[in-house]
């Protein structure tokens, strides 16, 4: 080998060394900071730590992920997740810190930011006051009770297939669409189901547009969601911007309660309740669609899981149910008060959530400085904090991966138990995810009974936790 070809060689080996040195050091010099920051690291760059988490969601191992952060680093540590900077928070005390919202606001990931457009997680100020303060109006105790009715007519028209997962799917969603679609609800639940299936699956992905990504088959969802809807109610706002000042905004008093959430927030505008858009009331029901959708079919689609495996819960459940139908005729729909009484249902199905929590956890943006446990928390950083980390922590509930429905009826320890969140940041939708629920479980367990086809069925989070197979069962008439 002559001189010449010897320094190509080394000058080819050489100088890439050299420019990845000096790229690492930028980098590193960039990431010095006057602030005090939580241990742990931000990963490799733009991708961070979010193929590794999902992956971890994807095998139902995300509780060991978190603790093996938290086992390293402490219960505040930094992190990437979807291409953001994140501080990591575990405990109790993290959680009323999360909850609490003081220089927090709620975030969307930025697949969601895309996806779903001008919804309240966008919002700030006083934009975000009136539309979460009318989000709280409608989805209020009051309302939910006019509710009732409409549920049990959606749940007996589902309650006969044997295929648990999408059962549990399709019920929640036609429940959500009659809510919040009213009229047009067998329209949307007939055209756009595929499409709100896949807007769920793309939350979580990459906000990249390639072609047949989750993102991109999202991302067109969207926008035929989006065409559809605004057509649909166009005509409706042309006839609310004709109505007289202090026409009434709230759902009907005649118990039937029979406004859509969509008319609401127009009436509601007419009365200068809020300066929305229809295209911003659009992007807002879409939001409201895919949480309570996702959300309240995994509940029962896993209670019916555990009750498979638990028969002794099951009979009290139905003893409990029974005893409300007691004194119902057969075609006589549930009332608020019959879902009143269902204390030990609503009890597994705080069980089941605190096992298999639909939502894994709560991001939120800090929007200036924050400082936490002596770590500074820097304006724009997320917050993330997991509820299966104290869910599952024997301190506060003992034999954690016991199912034991018993265990709410004493007292449990504030900020430990956090499926819909906590403090002013609770989920409004809470009251009529309970009431959902307790209306379909009321009819499953009076009608049937069941048994898993597959007893050591695995599930995973995508991002919700899914059964793989769909969680199959074998279904019989109940016999009293």
């Amino acid at each position: 080998m002559d001189f010449t070809t010897l320094v190509t060689a080394l000058l080819s080996l050489t100088v890439p060394a050299v420019l990845i040195y000096l790229l690492a050091e930028r980098l590193r010099r960039c990431r010095r900071s006057p602030y005090n920051l939580p241990p742990g690291d931000l990963g490799v760059p733009v991708v961070g730590h979010t193929l590794s988490l999902l992956d971890a969601l994807r095998r139902n191992a995300d509780l060991e992920w978190f603790r093996a952060r938290v086992r390293r680093y402490g219960q505040v540590s930094r992190m990437s997740v979807l291409g953001s900077p994140t501080v990591l928070l575990a405990g109790p005390a993290a959680n009323r810190f999360v909850g609490g919202g003081g220089g927090l606001v709620l975030t969307q990931t930025s697949a969601l930011r895309a996806l779903v457009g001008r919804s309240v997680l966008t919002f700030a100020g006083d934009e975000l006051r009136q539309v979460r303060g009318a989000l709280q109006a409608y989805l209020r105790a009051e309302m939910v009770r006019r509710y009732v009715c409409k549920m049990d007519g959606e749940v007996r028209r589902h309650i006969d297939v044997s295929w648990v997962m999408p059962l549990a799917r399709d019920l929640s969603f036609g429940i959500i669409c009659s809510v919040v679609f009213g009229e047009h609800a067998s329209l949307v639940r007939d055209a756009l189901g595929e499409d709100f299936v896949a807007l769920g699956k793309a939350v979580m992905s990459f906000p990249v547009r390639l072609p047949f990504t989750r993102f991109s088959k999202g991302m067109d969802a969207s926008a035929r969601i989006r065409r559809a809807i605004t057509a649909m109610f166009r005509k409706r706002e042309e006839a609310s911007s004709l109505l007289p000042q202090g026409a009434a905004a709230a759902p009907s008093s005649d118990g039937t309660g029979d406004t859509d959430f969509i008319t609401y927030m127009l009436k509601l505008r007419s009365q200068g309740g809020h300066s929305l858009s229809l295209e911003d009331i659009v992007d807002n029901a879409m939001g409201l669609v895919i949480g309570a959708h996702g959300t309240t079919s995994v509940l029962i689609a896993f209670m019916t899981r555990y009750l498979a495996n638990q028969p002794h819960v099951l009979d009290k459940v139905t003893r409990e149910q029974d005893e409300i139908a007691a004194n119902k005729g057969p075609d006589d729909a549930l009332t608020w008060n019959d879902v009143a009484r269902m204390k030990y249902t609503w009890r597994v199905a705080m069980e089941t959530q605190r096992i298999v929590p639909p939502v894994f956890g709560s991001f939120r943006t800090a929007v200036r400085d924050l400082e936490y446990q002596g770590y500074h928390i820097p304006k724009g950083w997320k917050v993330f904090a997991a509820q299966s980390i104290t869910h599952m922590d024997g301190n506060f509930f003992h034999e954690p991966t016991k199912f034991d429905p018993c265990r709410f009826e004493k007292f449990v320890p504030p900020y430990c138990f956090m499926p819909f969140g906590g403090g002013p940041r609770m989920c409004p939708g809470n009251e009529f995810a309970r009431v959902e629920t307790l209306v379909a479980m009321h009819y499953l367990v009076r009608k049937f009974r069941w048994k898993l086809c597959c007893t050591e069925e695995a599930y995973i989070r995508d991002p919700k936790p899914a059964p793989v197979n769909g969680l199959p069962i074998e279904l019989e008439p109940r016999r009293i």
